[in-house]
């Protein structure tokens, strides 16, 4: 028999020479055996320990041939480990206190003295029920994150720009390695995209993909969302739940806007990335995990590094390469392959059937500013496909843009000011490298940290 095949065994019994017996015989086929006389211990062994099999006495010195002790530690063990397994050992059992503790939740029962090899044989099977049950658990949250993944709209990314191509080029490079990324760039720039595209295109590809807005998660639900809770951890704990990173072990963990993390937070997680194991709350038990990492914010992190708002040593550790996706009005030339992409999945979705765009409506996607980026066009469209009354779309469907300034403003500027000229230097300088502000940033002869403040002051 193979060594440690039992993985962590925990044997409860107020008999310390069978304590240690057993300790002996199976420390050989376990990874860990744990013993312990004292059964007012069980509540604090449970909530800080993960075990693969629980041997428990029903008779204790208390009471020593009802069992009534070992059915009300069962009760609490399963109150803390629904999943926990639990074989009951007594020297006095017969049907009725078998069939008993099989319906309280016991997933055996061995009467004592025991023969080695029965014991054996029968922690070897509950162990292997122990596994089953970790994998179905785990398979079930995979699921149910896949589902909800299959829901996206579309799975890949459309750009046949300049800027696009050198993305492209960057996610073929990255996508290979482990390496965690950086995502920069405006809201509606696409940055779950290229994420998924990275994942996509990466070894752990046959893994889960776990996406968290961290925007929207508060400071006194962070370490749960992310890190799990133990049952009874807090007020509206009132199950065990696997936190983002032990969901996404194997695969990618997508971490969005994480330029919104405070600084303790920062911290809590720079611990987890540092250390490779979460730690669930309620637990002091740690977790290893191993996830690809990668990151995205729409704020400038370089100058919040310069203005002690977000930790250099982070910003060190997430972006091992870092991809910049320029804001739409930068991307003129994929405006159309967007447009007829969602031009498509509207009128699909809406069964509606259209010719295209007439010349005017393409004009004025091509021209307008875009503030909301591809989100904004992608909703524009949407909006256009309900409401219009021919099957080719003209510029009066998207009356709703008229209004709204245009990339003229951009290309041209109003006067000869200083600012303005700036302004439209640095933008061609982007547009000239593809969106990639080292380079952009060195033939404008700025620092990196120059140049985010700049994007910043204009807007860009």
């Amino acid at each position: 028999m193979d060594n440690q095949q039992l993985g962590k065994i925990l044997i409860i019994d107020d008999n310390e020479d069978l304590l240690f017996a057993a300790k002996m015989h199976l420390k050989k086929y376990a990874k860990e055996v744990t013993i312990e006389k004292d059964p007012r211990r069980i509540p604090f062994l449970v909530n800080n320990n993960s075990y693969d099999v629980i041997l428990l006495d029903m008779n204790f010195t208390e009471d020593t041939t009802s069992g009534k002790e070992g059915f009300h530690w069962l009760k609490q063990i399963k109150e803390i480990d629904p999943k926990a397994v639990v074989i009951l050992i007594t020297a006095f059992g017969d049907v009725e206190m078998a069939v008993k503790a099989l319906k309280e939740g016991a997933t055996d029962f061995i009467l004592k003295p025991w023969q080695n090899e029965k014991l054996l044989a029968t922690l070897t099977s509950a162990s292997r029920l122990k596994d089953s049950y970790d994998q179905v658990d785990k398979l079930s949250k995979k699921q149910k994150q896949l589902q909800s993944d299959l829901k996206k709209p579309y799975s890949d990314i459309i750009g046949t720009s300049a800027s696009m191509k050198n993305i492209f080029s960057i996610i073929d490079k990255v996508a290979q390695t482990d390496a965690n990324v950086l995502i920069l760039g405006e809201n509606g720039t696409g940055k779950e995209l290229i994420a998924r595209a990275i994942h996509d295109r990466s070894l752990r590809k046959d893994e889960i993909f776990v996406g968290v807005d961290m925007g929207s998660i508060t400071e006194t639900l962070f370490e749960s969302e992310l890190f799990g809770h133990k049952r009874g951890a807090f007020t509206d704990a009132k199950d065990d739940r696997a936190g983002r990173f032990e969901i996404a072990d194997n695969g990618t963990l997508f971490l969005d806007e994480i330029g919104n993390l405070s600084m303790p937070l920062q911290s809590k997680l720079l611990t987890v990335l540092q250390k490779r194991e979460v730690t669930r709350i309620g637990t002091n038990k740690a977790i290893p995990v191993d996830i690809r990492l990668i990151c995205a914010t729409n704020m400038h992190v370089h100058e919040m590094v310069m203005e002690n708002t977000f930790r250099q040593d982070l910003l060190y550790r997430i972006n091992t390469v870092e991809i910049f996706l320029p804001p739409l009005r930068e991307r003129q030339d994929d405006i159309p392959l967007l447009a007829d992409h969602f031009l498509k999945v509207y009128a699909q979705k809406y069964r509606k059937e259209f010719r295209g765009f007439k010349s005017s409506a393409m004009q004025l996607l091509q021209q307008y500013n875009w503030p909301g980026n591809i989100r904004e066009l992608q909703h524009a469209i949407e909006r256009a496909i309900i409401m219009a009354e021919s099957d080719e779309l003209d510029s009066r469907d998207f009356f709703f843009l008229s209004s709204k300034p245009t990339n003229d403003k951009v290309a041209t500027p109003a006067s000869y000011n200083l600012d303005e000229v700036e302004k439209n230097v640095i933008q061609k300088a982007i547009d000239k490298n593809g969106g990639n502000i080292s380079k952009a940033a060195k033939e404008l002869g700025l620092t990196r940290a120059s140049l985010y403040r700049r994007l910043e002051k204009y807007g860009l």
